[in-house]
């Protein structure tokens, strides 16, 4: 797989593709879990994307599952500290026993971002973080209170790179100016819903939103900023192979007539070449002129076998006009 650099001199190289274990621990148990994880570190991947709330909605969920299965899996193949390990902190419940909404995440305050981050890195079993997010905006607290907050680990060596998930460009442009003028490390990297397909707009507020997808304004500043995006959903829950799946709906919805004529094409496209409708879509988000690291999420070795067949993908110009034209 191809490497690419995250971060600045304290960074590290992230593979061409990212393991999402969101399900690790609970829906996808260990014994599976523990299969996929050698296989991706088999094939040369190198960087894990969990969370400390995933996942808190699974049936018999806490949040602490999939950080803790990481934690066992780099102890017994003694890959801590060589595996790289994101995860993030500000979405988890703040009350676990009420609903979930936007006024009931844990947030972005100093004080819950050194909390989390120590359970974190003790799930974990590692001394410093690869790449800690903040996994969704908080504006509740002063955005310069959580970046100095943020700032503070990389400033301790506990986190080498931070990134941003699931924020609204202009709000990623502040807290990284701020930054900057504090001479203090900022974001370095951008997580956010990003396929093959486009979004209908959303239809929530985004500070109440807990998912963002990665426009086209956010990806042009990304370009700018050299800033690598780090795609999760890529696959769109299985719409592109699968006729029974439909792509996702709110908050994020890609489940429209647009999104019908985009699969067409691509499925089209993939058997012209030979490959998967997940294979093309993956090349496609690499592509561009972003830096963009799709996140797989699978649950089983034979997905992860088909993602990780198309690395060597590359789209000749006019492939790339008809998917990006349908």
């Amino acid at each position: 797989m191809r490497r690419h650099q995250i971060g600045g001199a304290t960074g590290f190289e992230a593979s061409q593709f990212c393991l999402g274990t969101m399900y690790f621990g609970t829906t996808v148990e260990e014994d599976e879990a523990f299969r996929i994880l050698d296989r991706y570190a088999e094939a040369g991947g190198n960087l894990l994307d969990t969370a400390n709330c995933y996942a808190f909605w699974a049936d018999g969920g806490t949040g602490e599952e999939s950080e803790a299965l990481i934690g066992r899996w780099l102890a017994t193949r003694g890959m801590a500290g060589t595996m790289r390990v994101a995860t993030k902190v500000g979405a988890a419940p703040a009350r676990p026993d009420e609903p979930y909404h936007g006024g009931n995440r844990e947030g972005l305050s100093p004080e819950r971002i050194g909390e989390q981050f120590e359970r974190s890195r003790e799930r974990l079993g590692v001394e410093a973080v690869d790449l800690y997010y903040a996994h969704a905006d908080d504006r509740s607290v002063p955005l310069d209170e959580t970046v100095d907050a943020f700032a503070g680990l990389v400033e301790k060596g506990a986190v080498r790179v931070l990134g941003a998930s699931n924020h609204a460009c202009w709000r990623l442009e502040r807290a990284r100016a701020g930054a900057d003028r504090a001479g203090r490390e900022g974001y370095r990297a951008i997580q956010q819903r990003h396929t093959y397909l486009y979004p209908r707009p959303l239809s929530g507020p985004v500070p109440e939103s807990i998912q963002l997808a990665a426009s086209d304004e956010l990806l042009d500043y990304a370009v700018a900023e050299e800033l690598p995006v780090f795609a999760y959903s890529p696959l769109s829950n299985g719409a592109f192979s699968r006729p029974d799946r439909r792509p996702p709906g709110a908050p994020v919805d890609y489940d429209h007539a647009g999104s019908e004529r985009r699969v067409a094409v691509l499925r089209e496209e993939a058997a012209a070449l030979g490959a998967t409708p997940n294979q093309l879509a993956l090349a496609w988000l690499a592509s561009g002129a972003a830096t963009v690291i799709p996140i797989l999420g699978v649950s089983s070795v034979a997905q992860l076998d088909e993602a990780l067949a198309g690395a060597g993908i590359e789209l000749d110009a006019d492939v790339r006009d008809r998917l990006t034209a349908a």
